[in-house]
C-alpha cells in the first residue's frame, strides 16, 4: 500500500468533502502557432480533461473525423443552434462558422472535469463574458513570422492562397494577447507543454475551486 492509499483509508470522509468544479482551459493561437498540438498532449497525458468539441460548417480535412474533431453541420443547423442558446461561443473564422455546443460542457463541470476548448479570441471573449470564473485563458504565440509560415506549409493542408489568408490575419490575431491570463511563445514543444500543464495544475489548487474546503479545514480545527 502506498502513502497515498493509506492516507485515503484512514480518513474517506475528508477526501469525499473536497471536492473541485471543473474549469474551462481555453488555448488559442494564429493558426500554425501549436495550440491543437499541444492540446493533443495535455489530452493524453491527463484524463481529468475532456477536449470541447465544436461544431463548424467548414468541410473536413484530410484525416479529421467527425464528433471526433469537430461535428461538420450546415449553416442552417449552426444558425438554429444560435437562435436556440446552444451554444456557449460562436465566431466566424475564415469564412465557416465555429461554436461550442453548451450542454456537453455543462455536464463535465459539474462532473468536476475540466474541458479544454480550441478557440480563437473572439470565442474567449465570448466565454469571458459567459462564465468569467471558471475560464482559464492561454495564448500560444510562435516564435517567429518565418516560423509561423513555415509551419503552416509544412502540414501540407492549405493551399498557398489559404497559407496567405491565415499568414495575413495572423496580427490581427496576435493583437489580442493582452486579453489572456497566460501567455507561451512555442519555441520548444515539450517546453510548451510542460508550461500548460504547469498551468493547469496550479489552476486547479486555487481556493475558491476546492468546493467543501472550508468544511474539510473546520473539521482539521476541530481536532485540535
Amino acid at each position: 500500500m502506498t502513502i497515498s492509499e493509506d492516507m485515503t483509508d484512514a480518513f474517506p470522509s475528508r477526501a469525499a468533502v473536497i471536492q473541485r468544479r471543473g474549469l474551462m482551459l481555453v488555448l488559442s493561437s494564429p493558426s500554425g502557432a501549436g495550440k491543437t498540438t499541444i492540446s493533443k498532449s495535455l489530452l493524453a497525458a491527463d484524463d481529468r480533461i475532456a477536449m470541447s468539441v465544436s461544431v463548424t460548417t467548414r468541410p473536413p480535412r484530410p484525416g479529421e473525423v467527425d464528433g471526433r474533431d469537430y461535428y461538420f453541420i450546415d449553416r442552417e443547423r449552426f444558425h438554429h443552434m444560435v437562435r436556440n442558446d446552444e451554444l456557449l461561443e460562436h465566431a466566424r473564422v475564415f469564412d465557416n462558422d465555429y461554436g461550442t455546443p453548451k450542454a456537453p460542457v455543462e455536464a463535465v463541470l459539474k462532473g468536476g472535469k475540466d474541458v479544454l476548448f480550441d478557440i480563437d479570441w473572439q470565442g474567449t471573449q465570448q466565454l469571458r463574458q459567459n462564465a468569467r470564473a471558471d475560464l482559464v485563458s492561454i495564448f500560444v504565440l510562435p516564435p517567429s513570422v518565418a516560423e509561423l509560415e513555415r509551419r503552416l506549409r509544412s502540414r501540407a493542408q492549405d493551399s498557398d492562397e489559404v497559407v496567405r489568408g491565415r499568414m495575413a490575419k495572423a496580427g490581427l490575431e496576435m493583437s489580442h494577447w493582452p486579453e489572456y491570463d497566460y501567455i507561451i511563445v512555442n519555441t520548444d514543444l515539450e517546453a510548451s507543454v510542460a508550461s500548460v500543464k504547469a498551468i493547469l495544475a496550479a489552476e486547479r489548487l486555487k481556493r475558491d475551486r476546492q468546493v467543501g474546503l472550508a468544511d474539510f479545514v473546520n473539521g482539521l480545527r476541530g481536532e485540535e
